[in-house]
């Protein structure tokens, strides 16, 4: 015995494949946040390291207990120490905790700025 298809059954659902694309869509869009989110605290670690002569390991302890006593996410922590790398501006408060911070891993004395070439 066969069945007989009824009209439409063949043509997909344009209403969950519209869904589908979005959910994609945003998916790509974390994905490519997440992505820039990572090589930025990367490269604050990095920072952290060469500055602060602690291990990577250390630099992201001292990166992750900043960003909780300061209530800053860890990501902008992260783009503040960048931007401090680059323009030697880094708030105040942020700056002594993270000297704070990082004297408990090493004694440690922060740079007033980066390198004039």
């Amino acid at each position: 015995m066969t069945s007989k298809a009824r009209p439409g059954d063949d043509e997909p659902d344009t209403t969950s494949q519209a869904e589908r694309i979005f959910q994609l869509e945003e998916e790509i869009c974390q994905l490519k946040e997440a992505v820039t989110s990572h090589a930025t605290v990367d490269q604050a670690i990095g920072m952290l390291v060469a500055l602060g002569h602690v291990t990577p390991g250390q630099g992201w302890e001292v990166l992750r207990e900043v960003s909780q006593h300061a209530n800053i996410k860890l990501r902008n922590v992260a783009e503040m120490i960048l931007i401090w790398g680059r323009d030697g501006d880094l708030p105040d408060d942020l700056r002594v905790l993270l000297e704070d911070t990082l004297d408990r891993y090493g004694p440690t004395q922060l740079p007033e700025g980066p390198p004039q070439h």
